[in-house]
């Protein structure tokens, strides 16, 4: 038996356990030692917006979910959320939410939508026309 730095006395093969923090769990266990989510290749950028589906299970309903997407499917109940805000409010990182997220939206209980790309958005010069358009009026 060993003693942590305030002293108190563990075992030698609790070095994976803090007295303050708790348990710790490597990212790895949450994924199933995925690092990518799913056979669909699915891309997750940060500012990806996820929201429930209908489909998504219900706080009592016993699926073979675990507590992580659970977590998940809880932060999204309330409100749509960006990938990076899930990742912070679960205490998660972020790879291991999107191996998750990846998990989620193949059994259809999130909907994920894509921010639009730079090139799709309007031109600024057109927006400034519009803006002056209406203060003329």
């Amino acid at each position: 038996m060993t003693e942590d730095r305030s002293g108190v006395p563990r075992d030698a093969g609790s070095q994976w356990y803090d007295q303050e923090a708790g348990p710790l769990v490597r990212p790895y266990a949450m994924t199933g030692g995925r690092t990518q989510p799913g056979p669909g290749g699915a891309r997750f950028d940060l500012i990806a917006l996820v929201t429930l589906d209908q489909n998504a299970p219900g706080p009592g309903d016993d699926t073979a979910l675990g507590p992580e997407h659970r977590s998940l499917i809880e932060l999204c109940r309330t409100e749509t959320q960006s990938v990076a805000e899930l990742a912070a409010d679960a205490d998660l990182p972020v790879g291991v939410v999107r191996v998750l997220l990846g998990d989620l939206l193949e059994m259809g209980c999130v909907k994920v939508s894509r921010p639009v790309p730079p090139a799709q958005l309007p031109d600024e010069k057109i927006l400034r026309e519009v803006i002056d358009g209406l203060r003329a009026l």
